[in-house]
């Protein structure tokens, strides 16, 4: 099973001809690589699995699994 987690761009860069980008996880950004979404823009939010931003969702959709993962957070 894989996990992907969605964050929000604030950064767009291209590093050694691949299309990068800054992406903030509750606070804390990472270099996540978009090539797989080359549309993408700050502000916009993407679904990342180990390092890779794999597909974009919507805003409402990205605070809600964002919530959601909070709260089972708070369950530990």
């Amino acid at each position: 099973m894989c996990l992907g987690i969605p964050g929000k761009i604030t950064q767009v860069f291209n590093q050694d001809g691949l299309l990068m980008g800054l992406v903030e996880f509750s606070g804390v950004q990472r270099e996540t690589c978009l090539a797989a979404v080359p549309d993408a823009q700050p502000g916009d939010y993407v679904i990342v699995h180990a390092g890779f931003a794999i597909s974009r969702m919507d805003e409402a959709e990205a605070l809600e699994t964002i919530r959601v993962l909070d709260e089972i957070n708070e369950l530990e």
